[in-house]
């Protein structure tokens, strides 16, 4: 048996073509790549090798786009093994129900989501602007004593599967599922609810921190804001967005603490921000 995705590919594809061959990731029984097109003609040799190496495997998939549009969904191509996207995902005591073709999801943020889970307080009220197939919430919900978590996300097909994990983590007790545009949610339904904001999209979290501070109880509260940042200072340029859109609102943020969540490009960073707000009675 090859113990490595390269030696067992030795002799089938160039070697230096193997050299090309990038991380890829395992979500439940599939396997996502990201094929240069030097290396789509070797996709199936690739593909099958791949689930010699990993016996639990059984659908190998490439990704020929970056994702994109309102759900942040992936175009993915079949490599080898069993013709589905659907799978069920174990991470952190929990398991999730996902379809990599309607839904985004990413193994790797499988570390921050279990550290978020462990900051709430018990007691605590938390929203979650951008839910998706509800990880975040339903870890929050096994790994802390939040009083309630308001999942909320915009996509359907990640709201029909929360729902569905919500039922299989059996936290229907305390994670609220709602379907629709959190800031339509947030001013009629959970203004001024929370203790506690997730906002773990990157890409629109400075255009929802109204929301999230709208989100937020009159006496303040913590808020993940996540971000993108490079270097020499990755953080540096969130925090100053945080601080001078809190400020000029009359109000105070305190950044308790700082990290790169992943890496995105060379020098450049997925980041989180974990910042708590005070004096939002006026907002």
């Amino acid at each position: 048996m090859p113990r490595s995705l390269r030696e067992a590919l030795a002799g089938r594809v160039p070697e230096p073509l193997l050299r090309r061959l990038r991380a890829f990731d395992i979500v439940g029984d599939i396997a996502v790549l990201r094929l240069p097109p030097e290396l789509r003609p070797y996709a199936c040799a690739i593909g099958e090798a791949l689930m010699r190496v990993h016996r639990h495997v059984r659908v190998v998939l490439n990704q020929v786009g970056p994702v994109s549009g309102d759900f942040r969904t992936r175009q993915l191509e079949h490599i080898a093994g069993e013709h589905r996207t659907l799978t069920l995902h174990r991470e952190n005591g929990c398991v999730f129900r996902v379809d990599l073709s309607r839904v985004y999801f990413s193994p790797r943020l499988g570390t921050e989501r279990l550290r978020v889970a462990r900051l709430v307080r018990p007691g605590e009220v938390v929203t979650n602007l951008f839910a998706g197939v509800g990880c975040y919430s339903i870890e929050i919900a096994r790994h802390s004593q939040a009083r309630r978590v308001y999942s909320i996300d915009l996509n359907p097909a990640a709201y029909e599967l929360m729902v569905e994990n919500i039922r299989l983590n059996r936290v229907g007790d305390r994670v609220i599922p709602l379907l629709g545009d959190c800031r339509a949610l947030v001013r009629t339904r959970l203004r001024g609810l929370a203790d506690r904001v997730l906002m773990p999209l990157p890409e629109l979290a400075r255009d929802f921190l109204p929301t999230a501070l709208e989100a937020l109880k009159p006496t303040g509260g913590v808020i993940h804001f996540y971000d993108f940042g490079s270097d020499p200072d990755p953080f540096g340029p969130s925090a100053s967005f945080v601080r001078e859109f809190v400020s000029a609102h009359g109000f105070s943020a305190e950044i308790l603490s700082c990290r790169k969540v992943r890496s995105y490009a060379p020098r450049c960073y997925h980041v989180v921000l974990d910042v708590r707000l005070s004096g939002l009675s006026g907002f």
